[in-house]
């Protein structure tokens, strides 16, 4: 029979508690979806990774974009991630059969969308709005909800705009610039951008009409849920301990969130200032956004009827303690 020297037994013994406790030695991997890829919100993920932080929690993540909220929870279908940053009404796939539910709330009242025109549009109040063909990413989407529901407000009915799905932000203002479009939603940094270039003004901030909101929320597979839920409650902790690095330290959270979004860091500094205030230090869900949620489920057309508030999210993981 081999024998192992005692010495090397001992060896073994002290090194197995240090592999154990290294996560730079044993490291879960995780991947992670965001619906769209230039959001100045979802890049608090590069944050944490560059930061260190997901590391110092053992999480070695996997970064990857979608092209909206319908792509996103069909990856979540799929298997194709394991986390996910989505909308708030993207809480409403559930119901339609998507095996992942929301854990976590990320980010408060809209304040990172906005209504941009060209700057030449004749287009200068929100009243001007009326009848103007507005430009979405999809049907069903948070951009499509928000148009209709600022219609809504102004006693336009859920229809008083024409709300057409283009797509990407390129694609809208290519159609604006071609004529074929009045306006568009994008993130409040293109705004910003297209400010800067003499190209484009912000007619309006969501975060100006709905308070009660969620415009992110963090979602997870049931597999997460119910079989790696140690790892799930470690990128949590470590998502919330990078919101609290960004609250603290804007000049790198600045250089990090240009370079991931591309956009200048001059307009960064403005979106950061605009927006820092939105993130959920906790993941704690707010049961008047809920309410506001289960409403546009069906208002979009991703529901039949309004949904139980309860099988729209799982608050087994919040609020996360630091």
């Amino acid at each position: 029979m081999l024998r192992i020297p005692e010495k090397w037994s001992v060896a073994a013994a002290l090194l197995v508690p240090i592999l154990l406790a290294d996560p730079a030695l044993a490291q879960d991997k995780l991947r992670i979806g965001k619906s769209v890829p230039n959001s100045w919100a979802f890049a608090a993920t590069n944050v944490g990774v560059q930061s260190g932080i997901f590391k110092q929690e053992g999480i070695e993540l996997a970064i990857s974009s979608f092209r909206g909220d319908a792509q996103m929870q069909a990856g979540l279908t799929a298997g194709a991630v394991d986390v996910a940053l989505g909308s708030g009404p993207g809480l409403g796939f559930r119901a339609k059969g998507v095996p992942a539910i929301g854990v976590a709330a990320m980010y408060g009242a809209p304040r990172n969308l906005a209504v941009v025109v060209l700057d030449k549009s004749a287009i200068k109040t929100v009243a001007d709005l009326k009848g103007k063909r507005i430009g979405v990413t999809s049907g069903g989407s948070l951009t499509d909800w928000l148009s209709r529901e600022l219609s809504r407000q102004q006693g336009w009915g859920r229809d008083g705009m024409q709300v057409m799905p283009l797509g990407a932000m390129q694609a809208r203002l290519a159609a604006m610039e071609r004529g074929d479009l009045d306006a568009m939603v994008v993130e409040s940094a293109s705004g910003f951008e297209l400010e800067e270039l003499k190209k484009g003004r912000i007619l309006i901030n969501f975060g100006d009409i709905e308070k009660n909101f969620y415009t992110h929320v963090i979602f997870a597979t049931d597999n997460m849920v119910q079989k790696r839920a140690d790892v799930l409650r470690r990128f949590l902790r470590g998502w919330f301990k990078t919101i609290a690095f960004i609250r603290a330290n804007k000049d790198a959270t600045v250089k990090i969130t240009a370079k991931a979004i591309d956009v200048r860091e001059s307009i960064v500094s403005r979106v950061y200032d605009a927006q820092v205030g939105g993130f959920s230090p906790d993941g704690s869900w707010d049961p008047k956004a809920i309410e506001v949620i289960r409403k546009s489920l069906k208002q979009l057309g991703i529901l039949d009827s309004v949904p139980d508030a309860r099988t729209l999210y799982n608050d087994q993981f919040v609020p996360v303690k630091l």
